[in-house]
This record gives C-alpha cells, structure tokens and sequence, in this order.
C-alpha cells in the first residue's frame, strides 16, 4: 500500500449527499488515494462522523464550505456531487486550474446545447467546458476518460439501460426503434432533500410509475445508443419508484432482428464485456437481483429471447449510488489516474 505522501489527493464537493457520502465511504478505504477536503453546504465544520455516524473511527477531513480557492493545491482531482447548476462555475475554475474533475450531475452529459436547453430549461451555463467533457460510462468510453481533464458521469437509469442495450446495438441484432425500458429505482436516486413524494407515508407500501415518456435522463440515453448507431433514434422510458432505499432493475424491451439467435446475443454481450471486471453476465435462467448488487459497482445482466412473440427481454440490476453514481466515478478516477481499475471497489453485496 501507498504511504499517504504518495497518495492522490481527492476532493469530493458535496459529500454528504447520497452519493456524495457513498463515494466518501468507498475511498475511504482506496489504496492509492486520500481524501484530502469534503465539502458541505449544510454541515460546514462539523465532522463526517457528527453526520453519518456509520462512518465514525475513520480518520477523514471535516466538512468545510465549497470554494475552488480553498482547493487549489490540496487536490489533484475532484469529484462533484452537487446537484445540476450548482457546481457549474466551480468546476470551470477548477478545470482552468488545471484539476481534473468527475461531475455526478446532468450539468456535461448531454453533447448538443439545445436538447440541453429543452431538457432543463435554460442555456448551458459552460458550453465551451462542455465540449471538454468525456461521457463516463467505463465500460464504452475508457480512451476518451483515460485522457480527459472532465468526466461527466452518467445517470444512473441510463447506465443501468445501456449496459443491457449498446452491445446489441453495435452489432445490429436488434431494432433500435423498438426499444422500451421499464426501470424501477430506489428512493436515493432522487437525492438527499425534501420532497413530498420522499416521504416514508407516500413511498412505503406503495409502487408507482413517475415523468412517463419525458424524464430527463431519456436524451442521455437516446445520446448513446445515436453515437453507437450512427444516426438519431427515439426510445420509450418508463421509470418507477420502488419502496427500497437502492438499486435499479430495467428491463428492456426490444425487437430482434430476424434470424438473431440467443448465441448471438451471449456472444455480443461476451465480446462486449470480455475484459469489464464489473459486468456479470448470468447464466441461461438466472435473473438479476438488486440484493447481489447493493453496495457494489457490479451490474448483472441477462436476457430471454421469446420466439413466440418476437420479444427480446434484457435485465439490469445495478446500485444507484455504486455503479449508478460513485461507483462508477471511482472506476473512471481509476481509470484516469492509471490505477487498476477495480483499486477500491472489489466489495461483496452485503447478503442477506
């Protein structure tokens, strides 16, 4: 193991979000970093362990407020929690500093400026930081990560969506304009804050499907799978809240095109995947289950072809804040950084 001296210097900005702290508890115990300054805009001051009691008895910097100045020169690298708009400017600066940064919002996903603007409602804050921007989904995009001074990092309905969907896509063994994905998330993917529809009494025994056909994450989706097609292409998304804390299971629906065998479909996803460390991809009648992925950065997939209705089923289960959100910023700092890109995060679900 490293000495600390010789360790990477991190800085995660909102840390005590959701995923903010999730990526906390993860680097906490990487080999080749050190948690070097945490930002909180609620609990300036005081120390992880007064906030998220789980985490006491690790030795971490205290919470302290989010300015760029404040960073520069404590951290090689910065992982940004904070919500879309929020740590827009932050981020320019610190880029212009020479910081490399994983952002964990919407802010540097979306490449075209105008379906930005129709999806959140205002101009891009940074176009030209923007068009820096790599796409973080590991698994697709590690060149362009490995080398890039931003890192937007995806949602996490469209990695788990994705993952199921690009290597199909790649290989033309499906039409791309019949694709629907049913998704169905935990509570934490919709942040640390407020919300009347977050309450326990709304969300316990209860099951419902929300922003049908129009959430924001469905242009970051369609964005890919055009890069990977070629051309542009409209996708059905029907997201659903489930009365967990997290995890994300999508199935995807999909039609095959004719003469597409299940062997071709294992081969697409076996060369796709031959070298990811986090993709499992399961075994002819097993399913994913979100208790075999909670609190890791593993996806599991797998897939029914039925030939009686010309259907193609690909399952998902990922966690929303590990492959979802820190998790998957973990792997892209790793693969930046040149380390192993499994350093910190080989952790067994915790099952039962």
């Amino acid at each position: 193991m490293m000495s600390t001296k010789n360790r990477v210097k991190v800085a995660i900005l909102g840390a005590s979000g959701y995923s903010g702290i999730e990526a906390v508890r993860l680097l906490a115990f990487h080999p080749f970093v050190e948690l070097a300054v945490l930002t909180s805009e609620h609990y300036v001051g005081r120390e992880v362990a007064q906030v998220y009691r789980h985490l006491a008895g690790l030795d971490l910097p205290a919470f302290e407020e989010m300015r760029p100045d404040l960073i520069r020169g404590r951290a090689e690298i910065v992982l940004s929690c904070l919500p879309e708009h929020a740590g827009t400017e932050a981020i320019r600066e610190l880029i212009g500093q020479g910081v490399r940064v994983i952002d964990f919002s919407a802010d540097f996903r979306l490449k075209d400026h105008e379906v930005y603007k129709t999806t959140y409602g205002r101009e891009h804050p940074a176009p030209l930081v923007a068009r820096q921007a790599a796409y973080g989904l590991t698994e697709f995009h590690r060149s362009e990560i490995r080398e890039a001074r931003l890192v937007a990092n995806p949602g996490c309905y469209p990695t788990g969506a994705l993952l199921g969907m690009l290597p199909l896509i790649s290989r033309d063994l499906v039409d791309p304009a019949s694709i629907i994905i049913d998704a169905k998330s935990g509570t934490t993917g919709a942040r640390r804050s407020p919300q009347l529809e977050q309450l326990f009494a709304e969300v316990n025994d209860n099951f419902r499907p929300y922003k049908v056909g129009n959430h924001r994450h469905v242009p970051e989706i369609e964005q890919e799978i055009a890069a990977t097609l070629g051309r542009e292409v409209a996708v059905m998304f029907v997201p659903h809240l489930l009365p967990i804390n997290r995890g994300i299971l999508t199935s995807i629906f999909l039609r095959p095109r004719s003469g597409t065998t299940a062997e071709d479909i294992r081969a697409a996803f076996e060369s796709a995947y031959a070298k990811a460390r986090f993709i499992r991809l399961l075994a002819h009648g097993e399913f994913p289950e979100l208790k075999n992925v909670r609190a890791t950065n593993f996806c599991e997939i797998a897939f029914v072809l039925n030939r009686r209705s010309q259907t193609l089923v690909v399952l998902t289960a990922i966690d929303n804040l590990g492959k979802g959100a820190a998790g998957q910023a973990i792997q892209n700092l790793n693969v930046m950084l040149g380390f192993d890109e499994a350093a910190g995060l080989l952790y067994p679900a915790p099952v039962p």
